[in-house]
């Protein structure tokens, strides 16, 4: 009999405040919970060590930005080398002058194996995203870890297949989205969106959403895990802070693929139209 190995992953729903030290500790502490659970790979929210500032404009939150010295990564790689897991840290990142929305993937060993800039920023009431950041300029990076090839799209990326396309081409098997979506009566659609992008490029999804009431939005959660076959692995949680797990099979990807060949039947020389901007 084939014993599937499982991989563990986790989601931290959590909410955001206006102190730094109350949202790393809470962070923290959730994350000791998951890893103690057995999970490997900890994903946090978008932005989850500051309240959620993009609100509004204002020039003086470009304050909270933080290098990757700063303290958010630092207390972070020094929890992912004690817990020996990889955590996915979103936050509002600055870099010689310049901002961005960005994950960083933290190894096992406590070292920065990598970041992923958040690309597709909108500009929209209550996500006034682009006043603060600069469209990412690193591409689709696919992270090597122990346990798994992962990739990241945040939050408003993952109504844009390409970047999905884009990452399982390269071989993620698992991509973390980590997401800042309020107004629960939209959860549906995040949900076929990430399902549908799961199947037709045979990966595991796992979207982490921010939770709790601030001052103009109430962030839902409802984190959930898709499988290769668009199914769900964990169904959609609740609205409340804590820790949402998936298991992982990652034998299951090869299955679907030759049963579901989509990327099989690719025709790369048809598509131009879409990086020509045609249409």
């Amino acid at each position: 009999m084939e014993i599937k190995k499982t991989l563990k992953v986790a989601g931290i729903q959590i909410s955001g405040s206006n102190s730094l030290d109350k949202n790393l500790h809470k962070a923290g502490n959730l994350i000791e919970l998951a890893a103690d659970q057995g999970a490997r790979i900890i994903t946090l929210p978008q932005l989850f060590n500051v309240h959620w500032f993009p609100s509004g404009i204002d020039n003086r939150n470009f304050s909270l930005a933080e290098r990757e010295d700063g303290a958010t990564i630092t207390h972070l790689r020094g929890l992912a080398a004690r817990k020996s897991a990889v955590i996915v840290a979103p936050i509002f990142e600055e870099d010689n002058g310049s901002y961005f929305n960005t994950a960083f993937v933290i190894g096992t060993d406590g070292v920065i194996i990598g970041k992923y800039r958040k690309v597709h920023v909108p500009q929209i009431p209550l996500w006034e995203e682009r006043a603060y950041f600069k469209p990412g300029d690193l591409g689709f990076p696919v992270f090597k870890t122990p346990f798994a090839a992962i990739g990241v799209q945040i939050c408003w990326d993952i109504f844009f297949p390409e970047g999905f396309r884009i990452l399982a081409l390269k071989g993620a098997q698992v991509v973390l989205a980590p997401t800042a979506s309020a107004y629960e009566h939209s959860h549906k659609k995040w949900e076929r969106a990430i399902r549908a992008a799961a199947h037709a490029n045979g990966i595991y999804i796992m979207r982490v959403n921010r939770v709790g009431v601030e001052d103009k939005q109430e962030f839902y959660g409802k984190s959930f895990c898709a499988g290769p076959d668009g199914e769900f692995v964990e169904k959609p949680s609740g609205p409340s802070e804590g820790v949402v797990l998936a298991d992982m099979y990652l034998t299951a990807i090869g299955t679907v693929r030759n049963e579901w060949v989509f990327l099989k039947d690719r025709r790369p020389e048809v598509y131009a139209e879409i990086v020509e901007g045609k249409g």
